[in-house]
């Protein structure tokens, strides 16, 4: 795509700019890749702004007062955060932080020029880039020279759907034809297999990793929700979030489960989560949590077969009650309508409301694959709190290392990609999310070098060895549940914690 791209490859992403007024960059726009001429002062609506360091954006870092890095300008985004588009919860959770590597891999071209010169508020001083850095960076540009951020459209997504729409086809004959019991409940296994599989569709349309196109992608993902009952404007904030703070105690959607799911003995003690704005109780005052958490390990597998349902809760309550803007609200709304409609007319084919609850129950189950599937990526990975140890504040808490540390692969051959929808390469997803499912094999052999070269570790594992390494991590904590004390002297303890919790929540 580019004859002289060793050239100016030392340049990408900012790297030596100063010894040069202008250089050439490769970005990503609609799924193509584009070559951009910068300047150093591109796109500035406002002169003698100020100059700070890095610790001075380190203050900016809450809800009312939200700073972010982008390369060596700084951006206050406090007035805009609740209308992102992709959820506020990336944005909180970068917030008083260098963001520069999360938002390049997040956003198409536009978005430089079009949305980040307005909130330009101060230029700032901070290290030179490492060669760890300089070589992720690289190795971008590498993935934009080659076009894996392309989507094959035709060659790809177009069999895959009709393989996807072939298992409903299959589902709504054997439901609506068969007069037999068992007839019916192997159409609720293809309906279960139907699901699990387009969800992979509503994730890679989630990231505008389809068409690349944002209103196009969108649209689509609401008929999505009339056919798969999973809300895209609930799912974007929800993993949108996750991406940016995967694996963070306080911060991270996808590990917060209690009462029913604690993956780390820490979470035992209460804490306060920024995603849900609420406070999780300290175990020992926590009922609900101490009939579960004791055995979850053991549960772990049923609860997986109807966390669907979960789904459909945070969904619907998000699009009626949610406080922030919703795009597309009522879309949404008229979505489920739709699709709840649908599933009701497939159960009524059953010959007794038993036989209607069996077959529901069943599809859901079957689907149930999808989130062990999504669980064995990151829960047994690091899992830290952001108060302990912040990330992005260092070269040794890079946008890479974060990833690769919180992040596994499934190892599987390709003939099998299609059952895992891409998820069996998690950790170049995360680090790379609008690089199409169909391209990150390609990816993962690079990401796999510069591991190798750097010496990072990176996680890699079949699929019935993640299972157990998330299985050893349930037991794990439930062993810690089961060794907690439970006396008078705990319980004031616990309640010293909420108080304490709930006293930093009011003032913060």
């Amino acid at each position: 795509i580019n004859a002289e791209y060793g050239a100016f490859n030392s340049t990408v992403m900012g790297k030596n700019q100063d010894d040069k007024h202008q250089w050439v960059e490769l970005r990503e726009e609609l799924g193509k890749t584009v070559e951009v001429v910068r300047t150093r002062d591109e796109h500035i609506r406002k002169k003698d702004l100020p100059t700070v360091t890095i610790e001075e954006v380190a203050r900016h870092n809450n809800t009312k007062d939200m700073w972010i890095v982008v390369e060596d300008r700084v951006y206050d985004v406090t007035k805009w955060y609740k209308n992102h588009p992709g959820g506020y919860g990336p944005l909180l959770g970068m917030a008083g932080k260098d963001a520069t590597d999360m938002f390049t891999n997040f956003h198409p071209h536009y978005v430089w020029t079009k949305k980040l010169p307005y909130m330009h508020c101060a230029n700032v001083v901070k290290p030179a880039l490492t060669e760890e850095q300089q070589d992720f960076q690289a190795l971008r540009a590498e993935l934009l020279r080659d076009g894996l951020f392309e989507t094959r459209l035709t060659s790809y997504y177009l069999p895959l759907m009709c393989w996807i729409f072939s298992l409903l086809g299959v589902a709504i004959y054997l439901t609506a034809t068969s007069e037999t019991v068992l007839g019916r409940l192997a159409g609720s296994f293809f309906l279960g297999a139907y699901f699990q599989q387009m969800a992979f569709i509503g994730h890679d349309l989630g990231h505008n990793g389809v068409t690349h196109n944002r209103k196009i992608d969108l649209w689509t993902g609401q008929v999505l929700t009339s056919l798969l009952g999973i809300s895209m404007a609930w799912w974007k904030r929800s993993h949108n979030t996750h991406h940016v703070v995967t694996n963070s105690i306080e911060a991270d959607p996808d590990i917060q489960h209690l009462p029913v799911l604690a993956l780390d003995q820490r979470m035992l003690k209460g804490f306060y989560s920024t995603y849900h704005n609420k406070i999780f109780r300290p175990y020992i005052l926590d009922p609900i949590a101490r009939l579960f958490i004791r055995s979850q390990h053991l549960l772990f597998y049923p609860i997986m077969a109807l966390a669907r349902i979960n789904l459909y809760v945070q969904s619907i309550s998000m699009l009626i009650s949610s406080s922030e803007p919703v795009e597309l609200q009522w879309a949404g709304l008229a979505a489920y309508v739709v699709f709840f409609s649908g599933l009701g007319w497939l159960a009524s084919f059953t010959a007794s409301p038993a036989e209607a609850v069996g077959y529901v129950t069943l599809a859901h189950a079957v689907s149930g694959l999808l989130h062990v599937q999504i669980t064995i990526s990151h829960f047994a990975m690091d899992i830290y709190s952001e108060h302990e140890s912040p990330k992005y504040v260092s070269p040794e808490t890079s946008w890479l290392r974060v990833q690769l540390a919180t992040s596994m692969n499934v190892s599987c051959p390709a003939w099998l990609d299609w059952l895992h929808g891409g998820l069996q390469f998690q950790i170049e997803h995360h680090l790379f999310p609008r690089v199409p499912r169909h391209n990150l094999r390609q990816v993962r052999t690079r990401v796999m070098a510069l591991c190798k070269k750097h010496d990072i570790p990176y996680h890699e594992y079949s699929f019935w060895k993640a299972n157990s390494l998330v299985l050893s991590r349930l037991y794990e904590a439930s062993c810690a549940a089961k060794d907690m004390t439970v006396d008078d002297t705990s319980y004031e303890k616990a309640k010293a914690v909420l108080a304490a919790l709930t006293k930093d929540c009011i003032v913060g």
